[in-house]
């Protein structure tokens, strides 16, 4: 099992670590990196024991920096940056008629690559376009293929204004099948490490757009794609209206109609080992945003979405406005403990998938990311 927790946070990284040695093992924080910097996304790099993190300026921009010993140092890093964007081109958002703009408001996503490629990372972004790093970070290249490609033009924004890729899967079978997700614009796959993309969202529904465009792939907003490392062909979404899931490697999509207590939320994770294994942290629809009833749950299904149990055990269960937000739940590599974070500050770890919980802290800024590294 993994001892350890990187928390990205509204005001700085969080490491928080299982300390042993005592009658009872407890988590305690053990260090706070970046205080008061808008951290979005960390990513604890398992093969060579890094980690990288993205932090939002403001007015002086998007910064990534890493950290080769475990978040004791770190240095920055290169931030993804998109072309110039030529001159003559016609590049607005499809609802508000605002401009794309070809720049990183926000890094969404980072992930690393496959086990055979050292050094490589995958970045999402607003406004919708995927980076490749070869060497650490140091530097990135656009996947002008994605970028490029005619449907782009078509991805609007959800609850941001723009586009925006949050979701990257690599498949442990093979490095140059990568998928993503965006919000608002489905489910892309390359089988060639970027060189050509096929939107894979069929079956998806987006309740938000007249009746002759709920189904089509292009302008679904899955909030959080997950992929089972031990079963690669088996996906899962909590999507903008509800929870999807594929078994044909995102070839199409099936709704789980059986998800307890709400069918909205952000967050997902699947067990590592066990495909049928998934864990969602539901909430009253997009207007709201807060939990059923007032009443923090995890919800899981051990049989593949034929049905759900509500977990509550250590949550609070009266007068809790907790959101989880999509990349805020993690399960580590054993698919025994998860943990995940709210946006009133609230961090929760389960030992036993989710049977019970253990509050870690309840002061922490909002919780944008929790990561096992």
């Amino acid at each position: 099992m993994s001892d350890r927790l990187y928390v990205a946070t509204r005001k700085g990284v969080f490491t928080i670590e299982r300390r042993k040695g005592r009658p009872r093992a407890r988590w305690a924080i053990t260090r706070a990196d970046f205080l008061a910097d808008n951290a979005s996304v960390v990513l604890p790099d398992r093969r060579e024991g890094a980690v990288y993190v993205a932090l939002g300026h403001g007015h002086f921009g998007v910064k990534l920096h890493r950290s080769r010993n475990r978040g004791r140092q770190w240095e920055p890093c290169a931030t993804p940056a998109y072309p110039p964007k030529p001159e003559g081109i016609e590049d607005r958002e499809p609802n508000s008629g605002k401009p794309i703009p070809w720049s990183t408001e926000l890094v969404w996503a980072l992930e690393a690559g496959h086990d055979t490629e050292p050094g490589t990372l995958w970045c999402g972004t607003l406004p919708g376009g995927l980076f490749r790093s070869q060497d650490r970070g140091s530097s990135w290249q656009l996947v002008e293929s994605l970028w490029r490609h005619p449907k782009r033009r078509e991805w609007f924004g959800g609850g941001a204004e723009l586009p925006g890729l949050h979701s990257i899967c690599v498949d442990p079978r093979d490095a140059r099948r990568v998928t993503v997700g965006v919000s608002c614009g489905g489910v892309w796959m390359t089988r060639d490490s970027g060189t050509t993309w096929e939107c894979r969202a069929t079956g998806m529904r987006a309740a938000y757009m007249p009746a002759e465009r709920q189904y089509d792939p292009n302008i679904q907003d899955p909030h959080h794609l997950v992929q089972c490392r031990a079963e690669p062909d088996a996906f899962w979404v909590q999507h903008h209206n509800g929870v999807f899931r594929s078994t044909d490697g995102a070839a199409s999509w099936k709704e789980v109609a059986t998800v307890k207590p709400a069918a909205f939320g952000f967050a997902v994770a699947v067990h590592p080992e066990d495909a049928d294994i998934a864990w969602f942290v539901p909430g009253v629809s997009d207007e709201q945003r807060i939990p059923v009833k007032g009443r923090v749950v995890v919800a899981r299904t051990r049989n593949g979405g034929n049905s759900f149990q509500v977990l509550t055990k250590g949550l609070p269960q009266q007068h809790a406005y907790d959101l989880t937000y999509r990349h805020a739940l993690d399960v580590d590599e054993t698919g025994e403990r998860l943990a995940f974070g709210t946006t009133t500050g609230s961090l929760w770890v389960s030992e036993n998938q989710g049977d019970s919980w253990q509050a870690i802290s309840e002061h922490l800024p909002p919780v944008y990311c929790v990561r096992f590294g």
